[in-house]
């Protein structure tokens, strides 16, 4: 039996915006959404979900390699200054930074994986290549887009700091979650799940294994409520080990399925503790070409 299917029938958002598409569901983000989205907040205090780029502290994986940040100049190469028709005393500081993009706070590209050999709307999975990129459906096609934030505290709806390492997330628990918030989803919302577990991480790093999050069930959930965006404050959106032995089950039903680009490695400590469940929420992925990932600060206003 395949978990992933219906009665037999995998639903999709394949060809929904055209055969073409390569942004997903974020063609939900309407002028209209957007305008009735920046309504939204009260108080105007700025929140940053991002956690540090660094080489430990961090939820880093060894496959990936660690982020690098080198200095490549300082206080040692005044000369360049001075060659320049500057004086003893001025110069710069410059860095180079060399890091997975898939690293820290990051927003998966709808290239990233693939299911039957293919990636969101049809495209064929081989084409990534390993110099020049993703051809279709890579994260400089993403470029910025805002809209309404919703925050699901799920932790909090189930009276703990972080759910258990292993707990797999379901659709009861996020209407649970969104009762007690008094919130209701709507199409297009920026849907940002806390567990948690990214707060317990920095407060004392370890095993980046195993990590609570969404099973199949709840990602299918938020799919049907046509979302924009699914993020969440651990490594992959989905519990790992993945839920019901379906390797990147989540990744496939929201991704590859529908569209729906990931958020992962987020700080929501900020957000759950004033209960800023609604909010103008703004994400900009780096234009890197053929990427299938890039670093993001996704910029909340409550």
């Amino acid at each position: 039996m395949d978990v992933l299917k219906t009665n037999g029938v995998r639903r999709t958002n394949w060809g929904r915006w055209g055969e073409s598409d390569e942004l997903g569901a974020l063609n939900l983000l309407t002028p209209e959404r957007v305008l009735a989205a920046l309504q939204i907040p009260k108080t105007g205090k700025t929140y940053s979900l991002s956690i540090p780029i660094q080489r430990s502290g961090v939820p880093n994986f060894e496959y990936r390699g660690t982020p690098m940040r080198l200095t490549t100049m300082n206080h040692t190469d005044e000369y360049m200054a001075q060659a320049n028709g500057g004086v003893p005393g001025v110069g710069a500081s410059e860095d180079q930074l060399i890091m997975p993009s898939h690293t820290s706070t990051h927003m998966d590209s709808l290239c990233h994986v693939y299911s039957d050999s293919t990636i969101y709307n049809g495209y064929p999975h081989d084409s990534v290549s390993s110099y020049g990129g993703a051809a279709k459906c890579s994260i400089d096609k993403v470029g910025g887009f805002a809209g309404r934030g919703v925050l699901i505290d799920v932790a909090a709806a189930l009276g703990t700091n972080c759910l258990a390492p292993d707990h797999v997330i379901t659709p009861d628990e996020l209407r649970t979650a969104l009762a007690a918030q008094k919130v209701e989803l709507a199409a297009g919302d920026l849907v940002l799940i806390r567990t948690g577990w990214i707060e317990a991480f920095l407060a004392n790093p370890g095993d980046t294994m195993p990590q609570p999050g969404l099973g199949l069930d709840a990602a299918t959930f938020l799919a049907g409520h046509d979302v924009s965006l699914v993020g969440a404050d651990n490594s992959a959106i989905e519990a790992i080990p993945f839920d019901q032995g379906v390797y990147l089950g989540g990744h496939i039903v929201l991704l590859v399925d529908h569209g729906i680009h990931l958020v992962e490695n987020l700080n929501l400590q900020e957000l759950s503790a004033d209960k800023c469940y609604e909010f103008f929420l703004s994400i900009g992925a780096l234009k890197i070409t053929g990427g299938t990932a890039s670093p993001v600060t996704p910029v909340a206003i409550g």
